[in-house]
């Protein structure tokens, strides 16, 4: 299919740059194919539910992975986009025509300019121009040192000043986040509030967390015209073998599984055969889901709501079909629901 077919015109006030308060005020768009919209708000999602569904979310944690630092006097401004393995990561970076192999890049907290620097080494190029980095610092520590150094890595159209936003680090978390390794949020689940959890669980309504950190690459732009052409960034997942099989016994018996995000469903339909069977999992996975895709897994779907002609336009329109998605996000821009990261959420059916 065309890119291009995956394209509606979004005005720039739609674009959320802080999170509804309460959060559970936010919108919810239940979207029914082929062709029925429900206006509610998070507050009624525990009421859309079936008392026998299985609800499955992404507990992957974000690390502050965005870095201010100086290779001798030149500025340099990293984004962690890909864990290598123990302290190597590859680099989104500004300034990068800069950097040389074996330069050390010193990086400072945002607020702190004159403390002891965290540095790292630069190995090389990565694919797509970015920069693989290998930290001088105890692995161990590393994850620890980020929060002191770095800041949330959140997405290019919600802007803010070098030092961010003291609060994003609890915006940008989810509330039941234990994982860590994702360099953004699985935005579906910034929503949950504990008393939306706790609302959910009085209902007797099951859940279980599976892991799956998620990439820089979910805020690169698709640069093809035909999608056969698109090459997925890829992510680690993980699903335990006691919760693939919890989740596969749930699919067998006719229960619902409902993935809170698209990040949950990529996995879950990465870990499925064809018979619906959830295996144990624990690699990488780039599955690009486009309409015509067979879900063998998921039978309803929370997600926010999601850039033109991105991939995860194109997973929402093969969950509901083309038509209905198009329509539903018209309706959301005409009643003015709130875009992306820090946006409102639809509740989808299966087509």
């Amino acid at each position: 299919m065309l890119v291009s077919d995956f394209d509606f015109e979004l005005p720039k006030e739609r674009i959320a740059s802080r999170p509804a308060e309460p959060r559970e005020s936010a919108g919810l768009l239940h979207v029914c194919p082929p062709d029925r919209f429900e206006d509610k708000h998070i507050a009624d999602f525990a009421d859309l539910l079936r008392p026998d569904d299985l609800l499955v979310f992404n507990d992957t944690r974000v690390i502050p992975a965005r870095l201010f630092g100086r290779r001798g006097q030149a500025a340099i401004e990293a984004t962690l986009f890909k864990s290598l393995g123990l302290n190597q990561w590859e680099a989104l970076v500004k300034n990068a025509r800069r950097l040389r192999e074996k330069d050390i890049v010193s990086f400072y907290p945002p607020n702190d300019p004159e403390a002891d620097p965290l540095q790292a080494v630069v190995l090389g190029r990565g694919e797509g121009g970015t920069v693989v980095l290998e930290f001088l610092a105890d692995p161990s520590l590393l994850f620890a040192l980020l929060e002191k150094y770095g800041v949330m890595p959140l997405p290019p159209y919600i802007h803010r000043e070098k030092e961010g936003y003291e609060d994003d680090k609890r915006n940008y978390q989810t509330v039941y986040a234990k994982h860590d390794g994702a360099v953004a949020a699985p935005t579906a689940g910034l929503h949950f509030t504990k008393d939306l959890l706790e609302k959910i669980d009085r209902r007797g309504i099951e859940n279980v967390k599976i892991t799956l950190h998620v990439g820089g690459g979910t805020f690169l732009p698709v640069k093809v015209d035909d999608t056969k052409d698109h090459v997925m960034h890829a992510e680690f997942g993980h699903i335990s073998k006691q919760d693939a099989e919890l989740i596969t016994r749930a699919k067998q018996n006719g229960r619902r599984i409902v993935s809170i995000g698209t990040t949950a469903l990529r996995l879950l339909e990465s870990a499925a055969d064809e018979n619906g069977v959830v295996h144990p999992y624990h690699q990488e996975t780039s599955i690009f889901i486009t309409p015509g895709y067979k879900f063998k897994a998921v039978d309803a779907l929370f997600t926010n709501f999601h850039l033109p002609c991105s991939t995860l336009f194109m997973l929402v329109c093969a969950f509901s079909g083309v038509d209905c998605m198009k329509a539903a996000y018209q309706h959301a821009i005409q009643n003015k629901y709130r875009f992306f990261s820090y946006g409102d959420a639809c509740f989808l059916e299966k087509k």
